[in-house]
């Protein structure tokens, strides 16, 4: 960084800072228009764009039907954050924070909302006992592994993407400070991965969808092109575990809903059967 910075007393909103993602953020929450939400046929809706947040919660879903949870079927709804679909009256309503994902579970009464990408994994997980093991040792495991992920992923998405990837200028000292911490973190995982087939032991579960979208992809070189900057095939374990994951049918077919770049055939941008993934 070639220039000193020194902060104001009083930090004010500057709209023309910001970068890629300039015109969807801003200081203030609620609902900057008035618009109510696409409702299906199936009782679990799902407002969702297929970024690593969103495909978690596509793969849990797809799982619960592979596995013959069929009052899992659900229709998604893509949510354009670029447009700022996020801040509109009726999603402002499921998720106040304005993120993807956000679910309405219209099989109670009253409908169910539910937001957070790890509080929607452990909703479907209980609510269809499945995917979260019953064992307490492996349970809590799993929990463990995903409020790691929860709190881990900000430094890798909000820290190390954002001034690697998407920042207007290049600064070395952020992106030499959240390389680092994701550079940890893939050792954290590789070294638990050296000794367990999935993160709650020998048992597939919520914990591995959480992760794998964020750090199995980024073991790929798939998100931020950082591969070779990360020098991620030298995680061999984390590696293993990725590829594992990405054989599984259900994964594919999550991986594909509700996303809108990439090769056509890749594209469900709304899914409301399985004949849409077909």
């Amino acid at each position: 960084m070639t220039d000193i910075y020194t902060p104001p007393k009083v930090w004010t909103w500057d709209k023309s800072s910001g970068g890629k993602f300039a015109n969807i953020n801003r200081p203030i929450s609620g609902a900057t228009s008035e618009k109510d939400l696409p409702v299906g046929e199936h009782p679990l809706q799902l407002y969702s764009l297929a970024t690593p947040n969103g495909v978690k919660v596509t793969i849990m879903l797809e799982e619960l039907l592979a596995a013959g949870h069929s009052g899992a079927e659900y229709d998604a709804w893509v949510t354009n954050i670029q447009e700022g679909d996020q801040f509109t009256s009726g999603f402002v309503s499921v998720n106040p924070n304005s993120k993807i994902p956000a679910l309405m579970d219209h099989s109670t009464n009253p409908p169910q909302r539910v937001f957070e990408s790890g509080s929607i994994l452990m909703y479907l997980a209980e609510k269809f006992g499945a995917f979260l093991p019953t064992d307490f040792t492996a349970r809590t495991e799993a929990i463990s592994w995903l409020m790691w992920q929860m709190g881990s992923g900000p430094y890798l998405g909000g820290g190390f993407g954002h001034f690697y990837a998407y920042a207007p200028e290049k600064w070395e000292y952020p992106i030499n400070r959240f390389a680092m911490e994701v550079k940890r973190q893939l050792d954290v995982l590789d070294k638990h991965l050296a000794k367990h087939e999935y993160f709650a032991g020998d048992e597939y579960s919520i914990a591995d969808m959480a992760i794998w979208p964020w750090y199995g992809q980024l073991a790929l070189g798939n998100i931020y092109e950082a591969g070779e900057f990360l020098q991620t095939q030298d995680y061999k374990n984390v590696l293993r575990w990725t590829n594992q994951i990405g054989e599984r049918k259900a994964v594919q077919r999550g991986r594909r809903v509700n996303r809108m770049w990439g090769p056509e055939e890749e594209r469900v941008p709304n899914r409301h059967s399985a004949s849409d993934l077909d």
